[in-house]
């Protein structure tokens, strides 16, 4: 259970909300909503207790899960395995009780004995907290989140930034939490995993606070929405469903609307009426309570809900480069004893559009990487051709440095922009006034989604290589990304789940992962995209 009373937070000079309250108990089930960089992120850091509150207090009862949209927590040498199953205390016992077995079998007696007992106490442990029937139903949520034997049985460091939000996840519907907050939870999920997610949410008893993009899930899930309105920064607080919460939030703007304009005919007939009185004497005192009512009745409106900014994206003409800007030859890699892939070949022509898809883990972020240049292969080469000019887009924002401004990271993006110009691209993708100097650490996820794109605006780059470019997005920005893919003229090497994002791209070749194997594309291929 949850409870809010007067909160407000800030970030830096701005307020994002105020005189917030409410609260969350089993079985309520809130779709939080509002634009990108409304703070709804923030809020969720605040409820889980991540970030403190300018003002205000958040009541916490039973335990709470928190999925943020960038997990980076676990020891990152443990097995996902252990990192699930710890969220019941098991994880941790199940190992001690596999060396506990293995030393029962030493030479020295004492050594055996000591592990026997000890092999007793963890396993009467391990049955009170559920034993293998809780394992079997970790196995099972791990299982529709396409989480395989092979990935659980990896360290976290070895782990794609997609996987490790899976293995999150799956700690959070493990962990019998009273209180859930998801931020984006079908973020990296295929098509099978999302629409289990949509069920176990349905069934699920506890409170739950949910933001998504994804509108079938909260279509399905929510019986409680959360308008975080940044205009008037305030929580508009609907008991319904979010079918009658859209219809209900265009009968709210009509009335407001309506009452607005009431409200300022009368205010206006007061002033032009004191100001008819105001040029007699006599009349002066009554014209200065006519001016003070209609000041008064001004103030006591709300301001009205202006709707929602998206950001304007154009993607860079390119540079100029040679007819084949981009070669890699024989390419492999591998975390350890796990192969991901191997003798990968491709070619980028100029203007080519490519995309890449494979299975969750297969490699597709990975190749990427080295592309790029973030990463090296195992084994191969990269040819970079004439003129080639990269920008990358990474899927859990790596290219942006955390502890640097909005503006400081842009102008490092393009060296020779000037501050003003930099500024003006920046308010383009919604971020003005004081928010180009915030730390780009404490951006949403959206925020950091518009931040990388305006990085890549300004690059004048030839080839992009994009991972998952809509994640973390609102829907009118989405057609934002998808309108500049459809008119970009260089070459792009696209990973998405997105079978929209695909489409506007409409890609000549396809790269499908581990084999390296390449095709002309076609829409045979369309299927795979959500499985991939």
């Amino acid at each position: 259970m949850l409870a809010v009373h007067d909160l407000e937070i800030r970030v830096g000079a701005r307020t994002l909300m105020s005189e917030v309250s409410f609260r969350v108990s089993d079985g309520d089930k809130i779709g939080l909503v509002g634009r990108n960089g409304a703070g709804k992120t923030t809020l969720t850091k605040v409820l889980a207790g991540d970030l403190l509150p300018a003002d205000g207090k958040v009541e916490r009862s039973g335990e709470l899960g928190y999925l943020p949209q960038d997990p980076r927590s676990g020891d990152p040498e443990m097995l996902a395995r252990t990192r699930i199953l710890d969220a019941r205390g098991l994880g941790s016992l199940l190992l001690g009780m596999h060396e506990a077995s293995e030393l029962m079998g030493s030479d020295d007696p004492d050594v055996a004995a000591k592990a026997m007992r000890r092999y007793g106490n963890l396993t009467e442990r391990f049955e009170a907290l559920g034993g293998y029937a809780a394992e079997a139903e970790a196995a099972s949520i791990a299982h529709n989140l396409s989480l395989p034997d092979r990935i659980l049985d990896q360290p976290l460091k070895t782990l794609s930034g997609g996987q490790r939000r899976r293995i999150e996840l799956a700690r959070i519907l493990f962990s019998d939490a009273q209180t859930m907050i998801l931020d984006e939870p079908t973020n990296h999920l295929d098509a099978d995993s999302v629409v289990w997610l949509r069920e176990f949410l349905k069934n699920y008893k506890g409170g739950l606070i949910v933001i998504s993009h994804d509108v079938e899930l909260v279509g399905e899930t929510v019986n409680r929405v959360f308008y975080l309105d940044a205009m008037r920064q305030v929580i508009d607080v609907y008991n319904m469903n979010w079918k009658n919460y859209l219809r209900q939030r265009v009968a709210d703007e009509e009335r407001r609307k309506k009452e607005r304009a009431n409200v300022e005919k009368k205010a206006t007939a007061l002033q032009q009426q004191a100001a008819r009185f105001g040029a007699k004497a006599s009349k002066a005192a009554a014209a200065h309570q006519m001016v003070a009512r209609a000041e008064k009745m001004l103030s006591g409106l709300e301001e009205a809900r202006q709707d929602d900014r998206v950001a304007k994206l154009r993607f860079p003409k390119p540079a100029p480069c040679g007819k084949t800007p981009l070669m890699a030859k024989n390419l492999s890699k591998s975390y350890g004893s796990l192969e991901i892939f191997t003798d990968v070949d491709l070619a980028i022509d100029r203007g080519s559009k490519v995309v890449v898809l494979g299975l969750n883990g297969a490699g597709k972020t990975t190749l990427l990487r080295i592309l790029a240049g973030v990463d090296a292969a195992d084994t191969g080469t990269i040819e970079p051709g004439h003129g080639l000019k990269i920008g990358y887009y990474a899927q859990e924002h790596e290219n942006l440095d955390v502890d640097r401004s909005v503006l400081e990271n842009m102008m490092s993006a393009a060296p020779d922009i000037n501050a003003t110009e930099a500024r003006k691209v920046l308010g383009s993708f919604l971020f003005t006034g004081d928010d180009v100097l915030k730390p780009a650490g404490v951006l949403s996820g959206g925020e950091k989604t518009r931040l990388s794109l305006a990085t890549l605006v300004v690059s004048s780059a030839n080839m992009l290589l994009l991972d998952e470019p809509t994640n973390n997005l609102d829907p009118a920005s989405r057609e934002e990304i998808l309108g500049a893919l459809a008119h970009y003229e260089g070459a792009v090497v696209l990973v998405s789940h997105d079978e929209g994002a695909v489409q506007a791209l409409n890609p000549e070749r396809v790269l499908i992962l581990p084999d390296g194997v390449e095709d002309i594309w076609g829409r045979d291929y369309i299927d795979l995209i959500t499985l991939a």
